[in-house]
């Protein structure tokens, strides 16, 4: 006796369908499990056999043979489980075959039979979907997550009794609902009462995901500490690849305080993200790749003992000690920084009137929204959605800046003081300092404005006037 059902494979932020085949046949009472399948798998043998046992019929007292096809695909995660369940199901007769075609399963079970949230329910249904499949069961936690891919028909379930009542068509059992997972890491705030005394002139920066929302709702930002490995920061593992900070951080903001104390090959671990926006982490098992066009702050002091900044400069650190500590962020980390600011310590009545002159976020988010339309009508037609995505050859032939802004351009090619990439860097800028100023196309004084926060010197004209920098 064989059936077989279908579930996804995981390969990084993409899937592939997997046939779940089970036989029944001759032999001493065993199970087997074949198919390139990892410890996390192989221990689906023994779930599989108390949910089944648990769940209205027994496990067969034969020798089973589970193969997780194509064989040739690394197999991980418990997700296999309620496919490998209903398999035996539909292997001794009952459940009718046809009722699982044209569906994928996905859960992780219980011994009782109940259906566990699992993570990664996104990709997979997209996968899913976009193989033909018309239905996926998840688990009812994961319901919201697998509802966002269109086109597939989503059925939420608690337990295996539930699922096999689903397929067969008789009474479904009140079983109890299921709880989400509560060991997902929160990566930002999403509290409404922390949210509502945040303020961009008190520098602060939020958001949280909660472990059973579909999705972030809000930019997420992340501050891993220095001690930090490059694995945690780019990605990877021994077994199961899985996206590190950089990738977490996509769309969102990646702060790393105290850079210079980071590893070297951390920090040098960013410049292919920060040009391509993807991360690619290859074992010798499989290779998968991550988004993870984020945007990047780095902080960190003047000097090893930070105080050369101070109002009374107390610093005792040598030049070449100086020196040393700069240049544990390399040149080209330092050419792939658009902006530079220098901050210096402020006596008590500079607080006082910086403070005064702070502008608050509802003041700044209107001009940011409207910058975003501006910069949205300008590339509605493109591929590309900000300006810092924009190729610096498609600047240059189609949104070339003013002659005033290109005369400047030219001036510091000319001296060196800019190299391609810079250069390209400094149109990307400069279209968005002119979008913020309300110019159509970037003047001379929105190209010195990109060129001073590149060199980290004062600002002036317009764009001081509206970050109101002191």
């Amino acid at each position: 006796m064989a059936a077989a059902t279908h579930s996804v494979t995981l390969d990084g932020l993409s899937g592939r369908p997997i046939e779940v085949e089970v036989d029944i046949g001759g032999g001493l009472p065993t199970t087997v499990l074949v198919g390139l399948a990892d410890t996390m798998v192989n221990e689906a043998r023994d779930r599989c056999r108390s949910a089944v046992s648990n769940s209205g019929t027994t496990w067969p007292d034969q020798r089973v043979t589970i193969n997780l096809a194509p064989s040739t695909l690394p197999k991980t995660g418990s997700h296999y489980d309620l496919a490998i369940a209903l398999a035996v199901f539909a292997a001794k007769s009952l459940v009718p075959a046809d009722r699982l075609s044209g569906s994928v399963f996905l859960g992780e079970l219980a011994l009782d039979g109940r259906l566990r949230a699992i993570r990664g329910v996104l990709p997979a249904t997209l996968a899913a979907a976009e193989a033909g499949y018309e239905r996926v069961f998840v688990p009812e936690v994961n319901v919201p997550e697998a509802e966002l891919v269109p086109g597939i028909d989503v059925v939420g379930v608690r337990s295996l009794r539930q699922a096999v009542a689903l397929l067969t068509g008789e009474q479904q059992p009140d079983d109890p609902p299921v709880p989400p997972l509560d060991d997902t890491p929160s990566i930002s705030w999403t509290s409404a009462d922390r949210l509502a005394h945040l303020d961009l002139a008190d520098i602060s920066v939020a958001g949280v995901l909660p472990s059973d929302a579909p999705l972030l709702t809000r930019p997420p930002f992340l501050d891993p500490h220095h001690t930090a490995s490059a694995v945690s920061i780019v990605g990877g593992g021994s077994r199961v690849i899985r996206p590190g900070a950089l990738s977490l951080a996509h769309h969102g903001v990646l702060f790393l305080d105290e850079a210079p104390e980071f590893a070297s090959n951390v920090l040098e671990a960013l410049r292919q993200p920060l040009e391509s926006g993807r991360v690619v982490v290859s074992r010798a098992a499989m290779t998968a790749a991550y988004p993870a066009r984020f945007q990047l702050v780095l902080a960190a002091n003047p000097c090893p003992c930070g105080l050369s900044s101070a109002v009374a400069d107390q610093c005792r650190c040598t030049p070449l000690m100086r020196r040393r500590y700069a240049d544990r962020l390399s040149g080209p980390i330092r050419d792939r920084i658009d902006i530079h600011r220098s901050l210096t310590s402020l006596s008590r009545p500079d607080v006082v009137s910086a403070l005064g002159g702070a502008r608050s976020t509802r003041d700044l988010a209107a001009v940011v929204l409207e910058a975003r339309d501006r910069q949205g009508s300008r590339l509605r037609e493109t591929p590309w959605r900000l300006n810092s995505e924009v190729p610096g050859v498609e600047l240059r032939k189609s949104w070339p800046v003013s002659d005033q802004g290109r005369v400047l351009m030219d001036q510091q090619l000319r001296t060196n003081k800019l190299n391609a990439r810079s250069a390209d860097r400094i149109l990307r800028l400069a279209w968005s300092v002119a979008d913020l100023n309300g110019h159509d196309v970037p003047r001379g004084d929105d190209v010195e404005s990109a060129l001073s926060l590149r060199r980290g010197t004062a600002l002036g004209g317009s764009l001081r006037d509206l970050v109101q920098v002191s």
